[in-house]
């Protein structure tokens, strides 16, 4: 799937469409079904940074973030198959990187290898090493399924979560 943005499109909703591409292609082959589509697109100073691909990309990127704050739009679709109704929402989350050195950069990168992450930037593993603080409403979005968005959904659909 291509994830580059269109003219004029924000890093949110750029994830937004990449979540409902994603729910719906796996949704025109799963009848009467909820389909749970996400993605993520990293914003520094408003452009989308994108999953960097190789080393030189990464390192690039994680150069410009390093003592700034990124915001990582998390983007999340569910897709009722049977109705053809879908929910749509975007989960941002503010990261302030550390100023890392050069050789913190390449060190981190030859251990995570984040080259299919958005911004480079793996929290849930090494990469919480370049973090020095995350904001926002669901700690799960970072991750990249907002969970408590998810339950949202999942109501207004009337699946309970907790029976």
């Amino acid at each position: 799937m291509d994830e580059t943005a269109l003219p004029a499109e924000s890093p949110a909703r750029l994830a937004l469409r990449l979540a409902e591409a994603k729910a719906r292609a796996v949704g025109a082959d799963s009848p009467a079904s909820l389909v749970i589509g996400c993605d993520q697109v990293a914003a520094l100073d408003g452009a989308c940074l994108g999953k960097p691909g190789g080393h030189v990309e990464a390192v690039a990127q994680l150069t410009a973030m390093r003592g700034r704050d990124v915001v990582f739009h998390t983007a999340l679709a569910l897709l009722n198959t049977a109705s053809g109704g879908i929910q749509l929402a975007s989960v941002p989350t503010t990261v302030r990187f550390r100023a890392c050195s050069d050789p913190e950069i390449q060190r981190y990168l030859a251990l995570e290898q984040p080259y299919d992450c958005a911004g480079s930037a793996r929290i849930e593993g090494l990469g919480i090493a370049l973090v020095e603080r995350v904001t926002n409403d669901d700690p799960s979005a970072l991750i990249g399924l907002p969970l408590i968005q998810l339950v949202t959904m999942l109501a207004n659909e009337g699946v309970p979560v907790i029976r």
